[in-house]
């Protein structure tokens, strides 16, 4: 088959397969489907219909990413054969405040142990 502007001879388009990932702590949904070659991250996401299980996701805001790595440009970057698209929750608290919580915790812990 020859290529012809992402065109197969017949007319199609080339079409990528692709899948959605979504989760909540009580909740996921991986969803499969596939898409024009070209398509970006971002339209992606939205072509999925992932809004119609958890309506909570903002596209606006949304921050996406690519078997665990984020992506910077969502709306620029196209996908490629069998990326899993990762639909981030935004965060409650930042991790670094928790980490720092946590360590002290620990230390009044360990010196309430020690006496």
């Amino acid at each position: 088959m020859a290529e012809n502007n992402n065109r197969l001879e017949s007319g199609e388009e080339f079409r990528v397969s692709i899948e959605i990932a979504y989760a909540k702590p009580d909740d996921y949904r991986i969803l499969t489907l596939e898409v024009g070659e070209g398509t970006t991250v971002l339209d992606a996401a939205r072509q999925s219909g992932m809004q119609s299980f958890f309506s909570e996701i903002d596209w606006d805001s949304v921050k996406l990413g690519i078997f665990g790595k984020s992506v910077i440009r969502p709306a620029e970057q196209a996908v490629k054969e069998g990326d899993r698209i990762e639909i981030y929750r935004p965060l409650i608290a930042d991790p670094k405040e928790v980490r720092k919580k946590r360590a002290e915790q620990a230390k009044l812990k360990k010196e309430a142990a020690a006496s």
